[in-house]
């Protein structure tokens, strides 16, 4: 109905032209609603006043019901949900943890009664201590350390975990991502600060990583975080930026110092080898010169007894042939001949090829070429042995 109608109140002008009644519109769709849904009134437009039920409105109590119905539906299919692969789902029932659920379509007791949470037990998390998304932006107040030799070293590392129980994670301590970050730079400074500065920029990376990531579990094991180390990574150790020209030098000197050490090393293993093989040789040359010296000594003392007793037996033939024997050992390493010309001829043989051999040979008893000499030359050496016997003789008688 228009209610600015100049016209309003005239009951001709409203039978005849003017717009139709609200409440008859009203009436016409709480009929339709009524005959949708199975109540048909029979009263019509002429009984019942203007058509309003007991609770003022037309067919209400039917509406409300299947409004409440529909709500009805709503809230208990609010309480279905899906729990995917890797995750958890966690139920509440007013505020308070009742059961955790696996994968699967799961149902519980729709808001207020019962909520959920969904916690992934699969997916790797990390969290850096010392730089943020890039090694280059650093937080120095994280990742600056003191060395067990009192040195600062600048440490940048990550940690991945996951989640092995959810109710840990969520309930029993207020924020885990920022307890898995504290407790992640309280074991390193400990790890740190229990090692040497060279200890921990070089050979110990590795040891270092792994006794880390043993105690960064056992304290969120003690602490009930629900959290599971993976793997704890070194991104970048050295020192700090305002010392690092004086760090390279240190360095430096250290290396040279090792390269010397080798070296001397090197020639120590190399000379004293040697000083000990020649200690050895002439060690071994001492002795063995020693016993040589002993032996000859014991020889001579040998034959000088055997001679001696000879020479108690025949004392004229025994000094005959030590002279004979002493005078071809020293005529033996000469390259000179002694011929007799008062023996006779004035030819004679000399075999010199024969003689130089026997010279370069040592003696071994009477040449043979004197053997092989004509009988011409033959009576020289006889008439020298027998004027060498007569001087003997002669000597003898002298007093």
């Amino acid at each position: 109905m228009a209610w600015n109608d100049p016209q309003w109140g005239n009951k001709d002008n409203r039978k005849n032209s003017g717009p139709p009644d609200l409440d008859e519109l009203w009436r016409r769709v709480n009929q339709r609603l009524n005959g949708m849904f199975g109540n048909k009134d029979s009263g019509g437009g002429s009984g019942g006043g203007d058509g309003f039920s007991s609770g003022g409105l037309p067919g209400g109590g039917n509406l409300v019901g299947l409004l409440a119905g529909v709500l009805a539906l709503v809230w208990v299919a609010s309480g279905f949900y899906i729990v995917d692969t890797g995750q958890r789902g966690v139920v509440l029932r007013f505020g308070k943890y009742v059961e955790t659920t696996e994968p699967g379509p799961r149902w519980h007791l729709p808001w207020p009664v019962e909520s959920r949470e969904i916690v992934n037990v699969d997916q790797v998390r990390t969290v850096e201590i010392g730089y943020r998304n890039n090694v280059k932006s650093k937080v120095l107040k994280e990742s600056l350390m003191l060395t067990d030799d009192e040195n600062i070293i600048d440490l940048q590392f990550a940690v991945q975990y996951i989640l092995k129980d959810p109710v840990e994670f969520l309930f029993i301590n207020r924020s885990p991502e920022d307890s898995a970050l504290q407790i992640a730079e309280t074991a390193m400074r400990e790890i740190v600060g229990k090692n040497k500065m060279d200890f921990v920029l070089y050979e110990g990376r590795a040891e270092i990583a792994a006794r880390a990531k043993q105690l960064m579990q056992d304290i969120h094991d003690r602490h009930k975080t629900g959290i599971s180390i993976s793997q704890v990574t070194l991104q970048n150790i050295q020192p700090p930026e305002q010392v690092q020209a004086a760090f390279d030098d240190a360095v430096k000197a250290g290396q040279d110092r090792e390269r010397l050490k080798n070296e001397a090393e090197a020639y120590s293993n190399d000379v004293v080898p040697r000083a000990r093989g020649l200690a050895s040789r002439l060690k071994e040359e001492a002795e063995g010169y020693k016993l040589s010296v002993i032996a000859n000594a014991e020889g001579e003392a040998s034959r000088f007894a055997q001679i001696f007793a000879e020479y108690q037996k025949a004392p004229q033939v025994t000094r005959q042939r030590l002279y004979l024997d002493t005078m071809q050992t020293v005529m033996n390493n000469t390259s000179k001949i002694l011929v007799d010309q008062k023996g006779g001829n004035s030819l004679l043989y000399l075999p010199l090829d024969k003689l130089q051999q026997i010279v370069s040979q040592p003696y071994s008893g009477a040449p043979e070429v004197l053997s092989q000499a004509p009988a011409t030359s033959s009576t020289a050496p006889m008439d020298v042995r027998t004027r060498d016997a007569l001087r003997s003789r002669d000597r003898e008688d002298r007093p």
